[in-house]
Formats: structure tokens, C-alpha cells, sequence
């Protein structure tokens, strides 16, 4: 990898053997391999270490995770707020496993859609809740430096899962609860 970053460097027009970018190529293999973690890391694993069974039948949420991820249109960073939810049905999960997931997502190269729709599936699919639901604020650089150079946009994605898809109540107490009191754009 060091190599073809190298290699990279000569066709933008720079020297790597200059001071400054001697220790780029490795530094960057470093960041890569740090910023695509999330592909060596198992859900199941994640997920099934902390799953306890409780009668708690009212909604959990965790608001304002950080989320940071690479685009996989041209790996330029896209980053900002997750918001995740579940109703239990007989089983909690730990509560610091909620933000390992979405950093085990948003550790790939991905899309802000897919990297929505993963979170909520993978809760649904370890917890079997009566509901799920995922709604995912960020700000993609593709588009902020690049392109329609648009910095100010915020991108909003959602997946709403069993109750949270079929009950519009419980859709809007989620809402309510992480701020979506009509004011935002969600």
C-alpha cells in the first residue's frame, strides 16, 4: 500500500521524498487501515456480548452518537450524529453496544443509506425488538469540497423497523425524543 500511495503522490505532482511527505505513505496506510477497521470486526461478536433478558417494554434511546465514515464513491470523509432506538421484547442489550455497532458500520467504506439501514438490521436481527429505529445526520465532504461544492447541507437518512414502521406514534415519540419537534427537517 505504501507503494502505490507513493505512486499516487508522483501523479498528483508531488515529490515523496521531499521532508513533509516522507512518512505519508505510511501514515496514510495507517489511517486507511484504522478508517476501515470495521470489516475485521464480527456484529454477531459485538452484539451477543452483552444481552440481558428484562421485562423493560418502553423505548431505549441513544441520541447524538458520533459517526464518522468514508464515502465509497470517492473515500472522502462523511461525518455527524446517529440516532438509534429499539423497544425491547424480553431482551436489553448493553447500552455501550449501541455506539460499538454504528462504529463497526461506519468503519467501512459505505453509503449513508446502507450504513442506516445495517444498524437498524443488525439490532432487529440480535435483539429481536418490537421495533427499531435509525436516523442518521451527516455531512459528506464529496460534496462539500468537491462537486456541487455544497457545505452547509446535511444529509438525513432513516430506517424504521416493526413498530417504529407500523405505529406513527411511536414513530413520533422517537422523533420527539431526539429533538424532531418539527423544527428540523426530518
Amino acid at each position: 500500500m505504501e507503494e502505490n500511495i507513493r505512486e499516487i503522490l508522483k501523479k498528483i505532482g508531488e515529490n515523496p521524498k521531499r521532508e513533509g511527505l516522507i512518512k505519508t505513505p505510511a501514515r496514510v496506510k495507517e489511517a486507511l487501515s484504522f478508517l476501515t477497521s470495521g470489516y475485521k470486526v464480527d456484529v454477531g461478536e459485538v452484539m451477543s456480548g452483552f444481552i440481558l433478558e428484562e421485562e423493560y417494554d418502553e423505548m431505549i434511546v441513544a441520541r447524538d452518537i458520533s459517526l464518522y465514515s468514508l464515502c465509497e464513491h470517492h473515500m472522502l470523509p462523511f461525518f455527524g450524529k446517529c440516532h438509534v432506538a429499539y423497544i425491547p421484547n424480553g431482551k436489553i442489550i448493553g447500552l455501550s453496544k449501541i455506539p460499538r455497532v454504528v462504529e463497526l458500520f461506519s468503519r467501512r467504506l459505505q453509503i449513508q443509506e446502507r450504513l442506516t439501514n445495517q444498524i437498524a438490521k443488525a439490532m432487529m436481527d440480535y435483539l429481536n425488538p418490537k421495533g427499531v429505529g435509525v436516523i442518521i445526520e451527516a455531512v459528506h465532504l464529496c460534496m462539500a469540497m468537491r462537486g456541487v461544492q455544497e457545505r452547509d447541507a446535511v444529509i438525513i437518512t432513516s430506517s424504521m423497523l416493526g413498530a417504529f414502521r407500523d405505529d406513527s406514534k411511536t414513530r413520533m415519540e422517537f422523533l420527539n425524543l431526539i429533538g424532531g419537534n418539527g423544527n428540523h427537517k426530518w
